[in-house]
């Protein structure tokens, strides 16, 4: 057996327990009786009548809201039951292992179980659910409580990791209250909105605050696709699925992520455009997964200088970096350095929004672009690829660089590992002489990150490699596919 040269691993047997501390404070509210005190003595003929009628503007708006749109936000439990790799494992060899602790038989395994909590809200009839991708991820069991109480077995339908966006399904035999999806691109900074789930456990809850940004991409994964929804509607964990309302109760976005320090809400939330959200829950209603367009190029921002060594008049746009043989770009005459300014006749604002309107593109379809080439606008046609298809070809290309070829894992292996479906990519080939060969990984060996960026499936695999700056180093964690064991590898990109 070959001696294994690259893993050097730490072990530390972790033992999380959550503990939640609730300080509730009682505040008393003011009733709401459409008076300003008490009524003024009469003491002419011409006195002012009092005003007794409570408002029905925009004071009452969170209220009709809230009342309106609760009853379908449900709170989803889920279960995920798994088997790890004993931490205490590599020891038990060790003969100060077997003098101090008497020798115990060590078992390879342990079962862990894991529980957590979301919220997701009633799309339709049939009792689709539209929640994150992160809430029920890896999930063993699924159960929903609904706002009146009854409970249901939830199964999922479909998820996607690039977009954080899942769909599960439960069977009731009655009629399901539903929300109403609005036109997130419609919103704009400073519009007042309402959020609704279930933060630590707590069912129900109403939180408001307005938009305070738009547009945040590359939050928790470049590679990704994300154009979130800032807001300051206090989002805590548990709110994860929940609706981001306007004052009219539609849903403009899913209560997605947030940044912090201190593992709890402050100030900065993010959600997903609901125009994003409906767009991929539709697709995994139908397919199960989502099929999403590939034109074929590497693209990249402005950058200042860029403008105005262009003589532009804006940062707008995508300008090409490299155009990947015999794709649909490059068949179409799109060349590197050239600027797309529009795609299909919408404006492109950056790279990250290329990306999407790429990506939710139907393969097979031709679009126009607007491209600016030494500073003449000129117009092309392209026919979309298929984004699943030409990652699988792209995939071969990564050999080049890193000398491996990658698969997506399997099921087995996924939960062998204890990663989430859709997390790491495992070798299907390599050589000895390669760069990671040389480092000592094999064949079956699984890549979960690069550089501490998550490895999202075999697409998120090529992105990351491609954007690596040659001749420096990269940090890869992976797992031992012999023992499961993980650690971190550092290599020289050539």
């Amino acid at each position: 057996m070959a001696k294994r040269k690259y893993f050097r691993f730490g072990y530390v047997f972790i033992a999380l327990t959550a503990i939640v501390t609730l300080g509730f404070t009682q505040c008393q509210s003011r009733a709401d009786s459409g008076t300003a005190g008490t009524a003024p003595s009469q003491t002419t003929a011409k006195s002012t009548a009092v005003v007794t009628q409570a408002p029905q503007g925009w004071e009452t708006a969170i209220a009709r809201v809230a009342k309106e749109t609760l009853p379908a936000v449900v709170h989803i439990n889920v279960t995920e039951r798994r088997e790890v790799s004993n931490p205490m494992q590599p020891f038990s060899n060790d003969p100060f292992f077997h003098f101090f602790f008497n020798g115990p038989q060590v078992p390879h395994k342990f079962k862990q179980e894991l529980r957590a909590l979301g919220t997701g809200m009633i799309m339709d009839q049939k009792g689709d659910i539209l929640t994150n991708n992160h809430v029920v991820a890896g999930a063993t069991e699924i159960s929903v409580l609904m706002a009146d109480g009854r409970s249901y077995p939830a199964k999922v339908v479909g998820t996607d990791p690039k977009t954080d966006l899942a769909v599960i399904r439960i069977k009731a035999h009655h009629k399901l209250p539903t929300v109403t999806f609005g036109n997130s691109d419609k919103m704009q900074v400073g519009d007042w909105v309402v959020a609704i789930g279930e933060p630590r456990g707590l069912d129900q809850t109403v939180t408001h605050g307005i938009i305070s940004a738009k547009h945040r991409r590359g939050v928790t994964n470049p590679t990704s696709y994300q154009d979130y929804l800032q807001t300051d509607a206090a989002i805590n964990p548990g709110n994860s699925g929940g609706p981001l309302l306007n004052l009219k109760g539609h849903v403009i976005g899913i209560n997605a992520a947030i940044a912090t320090t201190s593992g709890g809400f402050q100030g900065i939330g993010f959600a997903i455009p609901s125009n994003m959200a409906v767009h991929v829950a539709h697709e995994l209603i139908a397919h199960g997964k989502v099929t999403r367009g590939w034109l074929g190029v590497s693209i990249h921002d402005l950058s200042p200088a860029q403008v105005k060594s262009m003589h532009l008049n804006s940062k707008n746009g995508a300008l090409v970096a490299n155009v990947v043989k015999d794709s649909p770009a490059g068949k179409a005459g799109l060349k590197k350095n050239d600027l797309i300014t529009k795609y299909n006749g919408q404006t492109v604002a950056d790279s990250a929004d290329l990306q999407s309107q790429v990506g939710d593109t139907h393969p097979g379809d031709k679009v126009d672009m607007t491209v600016l080439r030494n500073g003449k606008t000129i117009h092309l046609t392209v026919k979309i690829g298929n984004m699943e298809d030409a990652m699988k070809k792209i995939a071969a290309s990564v050999k080049d660089r890193m000398g491996v070829v990658v698969r997506p894992l399997t099921a087995d292996e996924t939960q062998r590992y204890g990663l989430q479906p859709g997390e790491g990519v495992a070798i299907a080939s390599l050589t000895s002489d390669s760069l990671l060969g040389k480092a000592g990984f094999e064949k079956n060996d699984v890549i979960v990150s690069i550089n501490n960026v998550p490895v999202e499936g075999v697409s998120g695999f090529v992105s990351l490699v491609k954007a690596l700056p040659a001749h420096q180093q990269a940090v890869i964690k992976a797992v031992d596919h012999r023992t499961g064991e993980s650690g971190y590898v550092q290599v020289t990109i050539g």
